[in-house]
């Protein structure tokens, strides 16, 4: 039986124009040879599977090759070359580094160092993987990396740049090589394909240089598992059925269900996903990376940033049409935050399919929140300057903005402390007051539902809209076990500072670094529900507060903490203590 060879190997680059998708490092290296400008030390960075150390023994072969032809490649004819090819040459060293990298090996490659070439003119150094030596490697090479004889060179090649001692980077003449595009692999498997006689569809080479990342090496080694399972025919199928890969026939069904709110259509496709094996965060990361294709062919340019088939690209460029830039957005952010709290949530395809649901929605919600306010701005009335004929009194009410997502805001009643207090004036009170609390648990309600909201531009706020909201941000962080930080924010004065500033003022200390922590989720809170990205809150400390409470010996500000919580009183009785008032 024949010994088969695999493709990374076979069809290994043996002349500079047979790199793939290293022009830039390619060129550099054959002007140096042209212009014998060539440095003592190379060092080759780069992801693995993208060419360094074949770089590094077509460079070794090419500049001792004694006939180059006149595109200063190799010629693969003279004793240099044909030793080379068949491994043979006593002029090219190649050390490992990841199992070599002991002090002694180095000091065995330096003593090397000081014997001439044999029937060349260079004598080349290949060391791989050279961030794996050690520390002491490092210090014994360091020497002869700096000061080598005039015929030796050395080449190193690392996938981690920076785990290198800069002292070894300052000798080198570095080159950084690049991932691999999707297009070049597809070419260099074109050029694979067309040599072993194999027919095989564009789409399957682009999956395959797609789920390579950007290594050649890798690209290869799919290839030849595809052409095992497949024979000398590749297929788009068989690719997607060997590769664990969704096929692309499912996010555009999923998009069109989605689009047009066909609810029970895109649970169906999701379990049929389900049922034929992939996981649902599977589908999450194609669906995300689908959206932003679709976000991608709204701008002819951004089409570039499309690596896709040809045909594939035209199914893109059609459904994007059908997609507004909103949709497009917000349907991403909200997979985005599907696919953050997966890992979180305890029944992992219900959360999925909650973010289906809102996706069916979604189009209402953005034509909802584009819709004008019903009132027009011109016809609102004043009730503070109603006729007097009118049983109204002045409850300071303003007209709600349009809101999409949020419920109606009422702003604190105002009544003037002058008037008199009558019987109907205080149970006017009483009602607004229950129906301020029924808003704040209408509100909190809402927030516990964890809806998504969907808002075009920063509406403007009050402080009376934004206190309500702060209250029911307290409510919550009671029923989060957040007790004592909402005991606090409670006696904390609000003030507006500007349109979009609101300062809280702090008692103490401990209570300003006790919210700056609680600023990660406060900030996102507030700016989510007045809809507004610009608004901030800061948080000042009463220094006079402090200083006042600083004079009050120990006894007396346990009298003061008593007098604000009856509950302490009882709790230090019960300790059998005395507390003189």
């Amino acid at each position: 039986m024949e010994n088969f060879v695999v493709s990374a190997r076979k069809y290994r680059p043996d002349r500079f124009d047979t790199v793939v998708g290293q022009e830039h490092v390619v060129q550099t290296l054959k002007n140096a040879i042209k212009n014998r400008h060539l440095a003592h030390a190379f060092l080759f960075c780069g992801p693995r599977g993208v060419g360094k150390t074949t770089s590094a023994r077509l460079l070794a072969k090419t500049i001792n090759c004694t006939q180059l032809s006149a595109d200063f490649e190799a010629c693969n004819q003279c004793n240099s070359c044909t030793a080379f090819n068949a491994n043979a040459s006593f002029n090219i060293y190649e050390l490992d580094a990841a199992s070599n990298n002991s002090v002694d090996d180095i000091r065995g490659l330096v003593d090397q160092v000081r014997y001439a070439p044999q029937g060349a003119q260079y004598k080349i150094y290949i060391i791989d993987e050279v961030h794996m030596l050690s520390a002491q490697a490092f210090n014994a090479f360091l020497k002869t990396l700096e000061e080598p004889p005039p015929y030796a060179k050395f080449i190193l090649a690392t996938t981690e740049k920076h785990k290198i001692l800069p002292t070894i980077l300052s000798r080198c003449q570095v080159f950084d090589f690049h991932r691999i595009k999707i297009d070049d692999a597809v070419k260099q498997l074109k050029k694979i394909c067309l040599s072993e006689n194999i027919q095989a569809e564009e789409e399957a080479l682009h999956i395959i240089g797609k789920k390579s990342d950007g290594a050649m090496r890798d690209a290869l080694s799919i290839f030849d598992r595809i052409v095992s399972f497949s024979g000398n025919k590749v297929t788009y199928a068989d690719v997607i059925a060997n590769l664990n890969i969704l096929d692309y026939d499912y996010y555009f069904r999923a998009t069109n269900f989605l689009l047009s709110g066909n609810l029970p259509a895109s649970l169906l496709l999701f379990d049929e996903i389900l049922n034929n094996g992939f996981e649902a965060q599977h589908f999450l990361h194609g669906f995300s990376e689908h959206i932003r294709n679709l976000m991608v062919c709204k701008h002819p340019d951004t089409l570039k940033l499309l690596e896709v088939a040809p045909n594939v690209a035209n199914k893109f460029a059609q459904q994007s049409q059908a997609c507004s830039s909103s949709w497009l957005l917000n349907a991403l952010n909200m997979l985005n935050q599907t696919d953050f709290n997966y890992k979180l949530s305890k029944n992992q395809r219900l959360h999925v399919e909650l973010a289906l649901m809102k996706l069916c929605n979604l189009g209402r919600a953005i034509q909802l929140s584009t819709q004008q306010p019903m009132v027009d701005e011109k016809k609102k009335i004043d009730l503070s300057t109603a006729p007097a004929a009118e049983p109204k009194i002045d409850t300071g009410l303003k007209p709600a903005e349009s809101m999409p997502i949020l419920p109606l805001v009422l702003v604190q009643p105002k009544i003037a402390m002058s008037e008199p207090v009558s019987e109907k004036s205080t149970l006017e009170r009483l009602k607004e007051q229950v129906n301020k609390q029924k808003e704040i648990d209408a509100l909190q309600q809402n927030l516990e539902e964890n809806e998504e909201e969907v808002y075009i531009e920063n509406k403007a706020f009050t402080l009376e809209s934004f206190s309500i909201i702060w209250l029911s941000y307290i409510n919550k962080l009671e029923n989060s076990g957040k007790s004592r930080l909402a005991a606090f924010l409670k006696d904390s004065p609000l003030k507006l500072q500007g349109e979009e500033k609101i300062e809280v003022e702090l008692k103490s200390q401990l209570e300003s670094e006790m919210m700056e922590e609680e600023r990660l989720e406060l900030i996102p809170f507030f700016r989510k529900q007045l809809q507004n990205t610009l608004l901030d809150i800061i948080f000042t400390i009463n220094k006079e507060r402090i200083q006042h409470m600083a004079k009050l010996t120990k006894p007396d500000q346990l009298k003061k903490m008593v007098g604000k919580n009856p509950i302490l009183g009882e709790f230090v009785q019960g300790l059998g203590l005395e507390i003189d008032y």
